[in-house]
């Protein structure tokens, strides 16, 4: 028996970084239920090269998804909102990786489905956060690496700033959302009342940063 096999986890997610996350509880057993958009094609990762299966479907898609269940929903739609509730009663978590300001206007936040399930645990990971000026902001993993100074960071001494090969932020945010999701879950298990969560890839990747801050801040040290 895999010790997430009584979890049930609703994910409206996209790409990389929740996807990650929700990849990590499929692997140690959860049943984690995609829900995607059946008008833009779902998860934009399906369309993501450069491989692919014989049959068309991208192998960048399966490293992300493996284990997982999906349905397709409008959740514009009324009737698809009463689908999503029905699997809100029946769930411990649902996950989005939205756009701050998306998950309200989809009804995917605590204060929508607690009529429905007291217990669910409503964990959020975008680019930064869903309140303050850049609520509505989208962003992705690049973007991070620049912003945070990450490009400062990486390549030869003197020489140009360099990304990571890797979507190395996204991973992490994933991995931060996961974390959380089992914090969150451990909480309602034992009080019987769920949460917002909320986690971005700004700052997990400034967060990712603690010693260069620590440095700078208490000798002036700048790393480069």
């Amino acid at each position: 028996m895999l010790p997430l096999e009584s979890l049930r986890v609703i994910a409206v997610e996209q790409y990389g970084a929740g996807p990650f996350g929700t990849l990590f509880m499929a692997d140690l057993g959860a049943e984690v239920i995609k829900i995607e958009n059946p008008h833009d094609g779902g998860d934009m990762a399906r369309s993501v090269g450069p491989d692919y299966l014989d049959n068309g479907e991208s192998l960048f898609f399966h490293a992300f998804n493996r284990n997982k269940k999906s349905v397709t929903l409008d959740l514009s739609k009324d009737t698809a909102q009463e689908i999503l509730h029905d699997l809100v009663a029946r769930s411990d978590v649902l996950c989005s990786n939205l756009r701050g300001d998306v998950p309200g206007k989809l009804g995917l936040t605590y204060e929508h489905l607690k009529e429905h399930n007291p217990a669910i645990v409503c964990a959020h990971l975008s680019a930064y956060g869903r309140t303050g000026a850049r609520a509505d902001w989208p962003g992705y993993d690049y973007l991070m690496q620049a912003e945070v100074g990450y490009l400062s960071l990486t390549g030869e001494p003197g020489g140009p700033p360099g990304r990571f090969g890797l979507s190395v932020v996204d991973f992490m945010t994933g991995l931060a959302l996961a974390y959380a999701v089992l914090a969150g879950v451990t909480a309602a298990r034992a009080s019987g009342i769920g949460q917002e969560l909320d986690v971005s890839l700004f700052d997990v990747a400034l967060s990712n940063t603690n010693y260069l801050a620590a440095w700078y801040l208490n000798t002036g040290r700048q790393q480069t």
